[in-house]
């Protein structure tokens, strides 16, 4: 019961604190409107958020899935090729200092306004993460257990596919876990800067309009219903890491418990 309210009560604070910042400064809607102003919008509005709301998570859905296989793919070249590590990896590391919203104009020139761009903008954001964080994952294997299955293998060629798919590859689930639900945090990142830049659709391109046209109560509801959607995906992503790594058990809640007990 008490953890249902307490995240309803932090709520109830923050909605109490925007309205008393309205209230003692005297704030205009169009510079700050009440929450009040913006729950009117949600309503009014629903069907449009809606509809806007299926494109931005479609691409931050897409953006996180060729993401993550693009990571996954990067970091097991990264592993097992010599060469990808010389020549892939400081390109890798490189790519990061350049930001992200420079990127997205050429994104736009190259693959439209529609869903392509704002997908390939996810997916950028979200591939350095998991890719390295699986590859440290990877290379981060208990030297016992790659010692004990060598020796039970002979170190025959045939047998490494086997290690890295069952000891390798475990090991590194609890990092690439990791990765995924930062992943996951930053996808909306993606999607919406690419529709701030070139959209005809999205969240990101209704928040754009409604400033444009001074409507800050849809905009504020824009992003309200944005940040719903962040949390819910980053939630799913995080139960499907847990239901992944429930072979291991979680120590620090473990220990919170017995500190509370």
């Amino acid at each position: 019961m008490i953890a249902v309210l307490r995240p309803l009560l932090t709520l109830l604070g923050l909605l109490l604190l925007w309205q008393g910042i309205v209230w003692l400064f005297a704030l205009p809607p169009y510079i700050l409107p009440a929450p009040h102003r913006v729950a009117l919008a949600l309503v009014e509005h629903a069907g449009l958020l809606f509809r806007e709301a299926t494109v931005t998570v479609a691409e931050m859905l897409l953006g996180l899935l060729f993401g993550t296989l693009l990571g996954a793919s990067a970091a097991l070249g990264l592993l097992v090729s010599a060469v990808a590590r010389r020549w892939l990896l400081p390109l890798l590391v490189a790519s990061q200092a350049v930001p992200v919203f420079a990127l997205a104009p050429l994104l736009v020139l190259w693959f439209g306004f529609g869903m392509a761009s704002k997908i390939m903008m996810a997916m950028l954001v979200i591939f350095f993460p998991v890719a390295m964080a699986l590859y440290d994952g990877l290379r981060r294997t208990e030297a016992g257990w790659l010692d004990l299955a060598h020796v039970m293998t002979a170190d025959l060629p045939q047998h490494r596919l086997r290690i890295l798919r069952h000891i390798r590859l475990m090991a590194a689930l609890p990092a690439f876990a990791s990765g995924l639900k930062i992943a996951a945090a930053v996808a909306p990142i993606g999607a919406v800067i690419g529709e701030w830049v070139g959209a005809s659709a999205g969240l990101g391109f209704r928040m754009m309009q409604a400033n444009a046209r001074v409507q800050t109560d849809l905009m504020f509801a824009a992003l309200i219903v944005l940040a719903v959607c962040a949390i819910a995906l980053y939630a799913g992503v995080d139960a499907i890491t847990r239901r992944l790594l429930r072979w291991q058990p979680d120590s620090h809640a473990s220990l919170l418990a017995d500190k509370n007990s």
